[in-house]
């Protein structure tokens, strides 16, 4: 159970401003997604005394590793975030969504005889025209505001077959909140135009219908009907008093990604929205250290090409339309190779003004908080990581800081599905997108030494070969080109401190000195130091595969479980350091990362081992085709049982495939040895 204490965001962090805020497990799962009018003063609520805490929120804070929040422009903003969210996400602790109810839209049955607006909740229905969503009392105080000015019918069928039986509307008909449709006080063709300027209305033409309302009542004014004049005044103060709170909502045809930065001379927080049906999908956000001396606008190309041109971008597609506080440098260009990636046509715009202009002030505002947040707590996580990694660098005497470190381990059982990790870390951070997976096979299986021995020779014969590539390329030998990586994470990440002339790891674009393309690497620059998990005879076999490659500046250690000693290679003892020492930490770290990692792999593998099939075997048959088949049979004993013919009788089965698994499964029941036949009272074999 985690300590709240421990995740607890310092005194000035949170802003006041109002928005949306979710706390994550520590796996980084979303547990529980929430909105307040002021940031600082609800997060500051789930920090108190524990014994204060209702169960659930005392559950909650305690299961919770992390807390972030978005601040956003409004509370009706916020609220629709947060729904946007929690349907997304479905949080753990997010209990009042978990039956499917819903926050309720305002909808319109356009597709009825005589269109009804109602509040409703769940899935949609075709034909019905939605809007909100809405808290619930904010709902019903809309839709009786605007049935004022568009008197639509509102009322249940059998309210509306009854007054259509009796001739008499009811009660809504009597106080003029109903055109009574049902009495042929409006015909039908009035009464869905009605219906339709309610929707026109609430999809953000309301400026057209107050400005055509104020017209009229001053039409009524010049003639003297000061009654139809205070009519008109009071129709207009109740749509002014319902566009104003619908007026951050985007069009629903706004689909946008839109960005903002907050920057200094050393680095910049990017933020970004994802817009999508005119509602904030989702949010991202990154801190770039400014390794280059780059203009903002040259900030900007880079920042397109890497969040759109990675492959593992969290959005599904390129919007329409991107938005960005200045145009980036070949902002043509981009926009050209964009659209390619999205096959249709991309806009890079700076909105000026209107609501676009009016988000991306709120997305200024996260980035702002982000920049704040980030520096806060780098302090902190900085000098804890230089110190750590200071300390490793003194006790093993190494002449290099430790810029980059590997970390290896193998996992199996009992020698069976053998496999290897490794997992990076940069400045004291894990690089995830740099960890590899290793299959082990062969002699290399044989024993741990003969793994680890393999694994290394393997990572750095790679490293080695994509050097010579390269300096091929170039025309040149000598260290890799590179570009180090400009994005980390908003969330108090720091992104790499790669000094140039390192490659930027396997996602870099290789690119030559005369601008020709090059492989992508596999690997990305060889580390500092390669710490491996055991002993003596690991370190050992690791440091004989680099010096078999002719690798001579890369440090070997090992991280021993049993006394957690250091151990360097051919040395009879180990490296002592202290229980408290930060470096000590940082290894257990990167070792018990990379055991997560290996036995992670590890499982996956033997699990897809365990449920092997003999149709697996079978020349010409995937999975598609297996499933057929024994649905058509029933069982594997009735398919070795039939004959070519019956074979060919099954869905997607032909000639060629038949006769190949009648082959199969005949040669395979031929070779099994038969089993002799057990006497089960006296346990004798018989003949």
């Amino acid at each position: 159970m985690a300590n709240p204490v421990d995740y607890r965001p310092k005194p000035g962090e949170i802003p006041t401003d109002p928005g949306v805020y979710r706390f994550r497990d520590e796996h980084g799962r979303i547990i529980y997604v929430g909105k307040a009018k002021n940031l600082r003063s609800r997060l500051n609520s789930y920090f108190a005394n524990p014994a204060t805490l209702l169960p659930k929120t005392h559950a909650m804070v305690h299961h919770a590793a992390s807390v972030q929040w978005t601040i956003v422009g409004s509370e009706l903003e916020a609220l629709q975030l947060e729904y946007t969210w929690i349907k997304e996400f479905t949080p753990r602790y997010n209990l009042a969504f978990r039956d499917d109810k819903t926050y309720p839209y305002l909808a319109v049955s356009m597709s009825e005889k005589f269109p009804r607006v109602q509040v409703m909740r769940g899935e949609r229905r075709k034909g019905t025209r939605y809007f909100g969503p809405y808290t619930a009392g904010a709902i019903r105080e809309t839709m009786d505001t605007l049935l004022r000015v568009f008197p639509v019918r509102s009322c249940s069928v059998g309210v509306l077959r009854r007054a259509e039986r009796s001739g008499r509307p009811c009660l809504l008909g009597y106080i003029d909140k109903c055109a009574a449709p049902c009495v042929g006080r409006i015909s039908v063709e009035d009464h869905q135009a009605l219906a339709q300027d309610f929707c026109d209305f609430m999809g953000g033409e309301a400026k057209r219908f107050i400005g055509t309302l104020e017209k009229k009542m001053a039409a009524a004014v010049a003639e003297l009907d000061y009654e139809q004049a205070a009519r008109l005044r009071d129709d207009i103060i109740a749509l002014k008093k319902v566009f104003e709170r619908n007026a951050v909502v985007l069009t629903e045809d706004t689909n946008a990604d839109i960005f903002a930065v907050e920057q200094d001379d050393l680095e910049a927080a990017v933020q970004v929205f994802y817009v999508r049906g005119g509602r904030i999908r989702g949010q991202r956000g990154w801190i770039v250290e400014k390794v280059e001396d780059a203009t903002d606008a040259e900030l900007w190309e880079h920042l397109m090409q890497q969040v759109y041109g990675s492959e593992d971008s969290e959005q599904d597609s390129i919007p329409r339309n991107i938005l960005v506080p200045e145009l980036p440098s070949n902002h043509e260009e981009l926009s050209v190779w964009l659209g390619t990636l999205r096959k249709g046509p991309v806009s890079i715009k700076v909105p000026q003004r209107g609501e676009k202009a009016a988000l991306m002030d709120t997305v200024q505002a996260n980035a702002r908080q982000a920049m704040i947040l980030h520096k806060s707590r780098r302090a902190g996580d900085l000098t804890t990581r230089s110190l750590a990694l200071q300390e490793l660098q003194e006790a093993l005497e190494l002449p290099m800081p430790l810029l980059r470190i590997e970390c290896y381990d193998i996992s199996h059982v009992q020698g069976t599905n053998v496999v290897a990790s490794m997992v990076v870390v940069e400045d004291g951070l894990t690089k995830k997108s740099e960890y590899r997976k290793f299959a082990i096979t062969g002699d290399a299986a044989i024993d741990d030494t003969a793994s680890m021995y393999d694994v290394i020779t393997r990572r750095f014969r790679n490293y080695l070969a994509e050097q010579e590539q390269r300096a091929q390329n170039v025309g040149i030998s000598g260290e890799l080109l590179a570009r180090p990586a400009l994005l980390g994470t908003h969330d108090g990440g720091t992104s790499s401190g790669v000094p140039a002339g390192l490659s930027g790891g396997p996602d870099s674009d290789g690119v030559n000195g005369d601008g020709a393309e090059t492989p992508k690497s596999k690997f990305a620059y060889p580390p500092n130091l390669v710490v491996v998990d055991g002993g003596i005879p690991q370190v050992n076999a690791a440091s004989r595969a680099l010096a078999d490659l002719g690798i001579t500046d890369v440090a070997v250690v090992g991280l021993a479980k049993r006394l957690e000693e250091v151990w360097i290679p051919d040395s009879d003892f180990p490296v002592i350091l202290p229980r408290s020492s930060e470096g000590l930490y940082l290894l257990q770290r990167i070792r018990d990362e990379a055991h997560r990692f290996a036995i992670t792999f590890h499982r996956a593998k033997r699990g897809k081992a365990m449920v092997a099939s003999v149709l697996d075997t079978v020349p010409g048959m995937g999975a598609a085709k297996q499933k057929s088949l024994l649905a058509h049979f029933g069982s594997l004993k009735k398919i070795r049982a039939a004959s070519l013919e019956e074979l060919g009788e099954a869905k997607g089965v032909g000639p060629v495939l038949a006769q190949a698994i009648y082959d199969t499964l005949n040669a395979q029941g031929q070779n099994q040895p038969q089993a002799p036949a057990v006497n089960m009272t006296t346990g004798e074999v018989l003949d």
